[in-house]
């Protein structure tokens, strides 16, 4: 399982760089402009030159409207500034149909500038809140507009996590429809510590951070503590110790 962190700007992103053995993603977010807020182009540029050079960027574009050419633009300006992976928030798409305009748009701008970038279509563990797409359904939009992966996280910030709005079972199905479609499955939403030994069973590919490392939990103040990163890691790799153990005594 990967550990993707979202520091929210270039100071945080010097904390995760001294943290780096720890982590794999650096993920560039804007938390005050929603889950998956978009940071300006320059701060993307600054974190790629800031964190080690075999350390993958992420950058999220947004939780996005239905505007399939304005995604495309936005999603094809964080490739530019540096990112390989792209996120994009499917926040105003209410059919999959819609989701998939979106998305379509999104693999052509990135890939026709950099063919090995990692496209992420990223829904809603809590979707049922803001009238968006199905998560269940974000594996199929993914493949069917040539994403690399899918994503859930929480839309609303209010103290709820991942799997109070969808219980272990149903993530371990999207994960099962995403990997049946040869997609990674990545889950966040206020995920903790605590939940790395579900996220582990269930097969996730990529768990995404950013409360959990910080100082006092909170993603809005707190600030990213490498301590924090070290901790959160050694739990994903006792829990991955753990289950090999339990799947090799199975067989």
């Amino acid at each position: 399982m990967l550990l993707l962190i979202s520091p929210d700007g270039v100071e945080e992103a010097r904390d995760c760089a001294k943290a780096a053995q720890h982590l794999d993603i650096v993920d560039v977010k804007k938390p005050d402009e929603g889950s998956l807020g978009a940071n300006f182009p320059w701060v993307i540029r600054e974190i790629r030159d800031t964190v080690p050079a075999d350390k993958p960027v992420s950058a999220t574009v947004g939780d996005v409207p239905y505007k399939p050419g304005t995604v495309a633009q936005a999603a094809l300006g964080a490739a530019v500034s540096g990112a390989t992976y792209i996120k994009v928030g499917l926040y105003g798409c209410t059919t999959p149909d819609q989701a998939i305009d979106v998305m379509r748009g999104v693999v052509r701008a990135v890939k026709d500038y950099r063919p090995d970038a990692f496209v992420v279509a990223s829904g809603y563990a809590d979707a049922h809140r803001i009238g968006c797409v199905n998560p269940l359904a974000l594996p199929d939009i993914a493949h069917r507009s040539g994403a690399d992966a899918a994503m859930l996280d929480t839309a609303i910030k209010d103290g709820t996590r991942l799997f109070d709005h969808l219980p272990e079972e149903v993530c371990a199905q999207f994960v099962h429809l995403a990997h049946q479609a040869d997609l990674l499955a990545a889950l966040a939403g206020s995920v903790r510590a605590a939940d790395l030994g579900a996220l582990t069973r269930i097969g996730t590919d990529i768990v995404g951070v950013r409360g959990a490392v910080c100082g006092g939990g909170d993603r809005t103040t707190g600030r990213i503590q490498p301590g924090l990163v070290a901790a959160f890691r050694a739990e994903m790799d006792r829990h991955a110790g753990e289950n090999a153990t339990a799947i090799a005594t199975a067989n």
